[in-house]
């Protein structure tokens, strides 16, 4: 049985870890790496976690998945010095501990994708579309090249994506359809001196910015002084389309409002656009397969945006699989 997976984030990875040793899985990514958002980018003196900034682990099955990475080093906790304001007041102050560990990549996020990808087969930089053939599906390169016969699809795309991806007859497209990612802003900025904070991570509300984390904080990153910046989702969803300078300067204010700290003058200053960042909190739903065609979905947006929601999706999308496939 040959499946093939498209999308290398925590829900496409989970899936082909799952189905591995019953399937045949070839995994299909477009960017240069796997992780999705849960990913990091350098230059010479900064590196920017410019997706996810961390997680927490819940279930007893998401904390067993964690344990060969956090056993190799892959995931460190992150003791860090965190802050709720309300625009520029603090509200309340206190330091993650042990007690519920708030976990990193280490040296950068990007290592988890790393770490679970190395012993799959992933066609990384290739952005691909299927098509129906005899007794299965075609899987096409954007230049509409042949890369092979699969027996089964399963896409973990952003459902907007999934939905551009799969026929329109798939039965779980009506489903899908009223999932709404929401998009988010990344402003990375490195220094030359750190900023006179006493705090490396802060949680932001009623202003257009929702995180502040000093990412030169976090344990095994370059030591210059960084910080990573969100937008809000609703901030971001009506600016999508802005030009990245006006985007920049608005966020640059935000964070001086809420600092006190002029970060216009940084030293480096780039920016990331998600058009597809997270999802409003709701119902949690299967995984959407559909036995009679032989596709199947499932991303982080079946429940909330968050990395232990993309691992269950993909976790009980292979628990089903399995099933199916016996």
């Amino acid at each position: 049985m040959k499946i093939a997976i498209i999308g290398a984030g925590i829900s496409g990875l989970t899936a082909a870890m799952h189905l591995n040793d019953v399937a045949d899985i070839t995994l299909f990514e477009k960017s240069r790496g796997a992780g999705g958002r849960i990913c990091s980018r350098y230059t010479d003196a900064y590196s920017f976690d410019h997706g996810a900034q961390f997680f927490t682990a819940r279930t007893p099955q998401f904390k067993k998945f964690l344990e060969p990475l956090i056993e190799s080093g892959v995931i460190a906790n992150w003791n860090a010095r965190f802050i709720e304001f309300r625009k520029s007041i603090i509200m309340n102050r206190r330091v993650w501990g042990e007690e519920h560990p708030h976990y990193i990549g280490t040296p950068t996020m990007s290592s988890i994708g790393q770490y679970l990808a190395k012993d799959l087969n992933i066609n990384l930089n290739t952005e691909v579309s299927i098509k129906k053939c005899n007794q299965g599906w075609n899987i096409l390169d954007s230049k509409d090249r042949d890369l092979g016969k699969y027996d089964w699809v399963i896409s973990t795309i952003p459902a907007e994506q999934s939905l551009q991806l799969l026929p329109e007859y798939f039965s779980h497209t009506k489903a899908i359809e009223q999932k709404k990612m929401l998009g988010c802003y990344s402003l990375m900025l490195g220094f030359e001196q750190a900023l006179n904070i006493d705090w490396d991570a802060a949680l932001i509300s009623e202003a257009d910015i929702s995180w502040i984390s000093v990412n030169s904080s976090k344990s095994g990153r370059p030591k210059n002084y960084s910080l990573l910046v969100h937008s809000t989702n609703d901030w971001a969803e009506n600016h999508l389309d802005d030009a990245s300078e006006a985007v920049i300067k608005h966020l640059c204010s935000e964070v001086q409002m809420i600092t006190g700290q002029d970060v216009s003058m940084a030293q480096h200053i780039d920016l990331h656009r998600w058009r597809y960042a997270n999802i409003s909190r709701q119902a949690k739903s299967k995984p959407f397969i559909d036995n009679a065609i032989k596709i199947a979905a499932c991303g982080d947006w079946c429940a909330k945006g968050r990395i232990e929601a993309a691992f269950r999706s993909g976790f009980d999308l292979a628990k089903e699989m399995r099933m199916l496939l016996k």
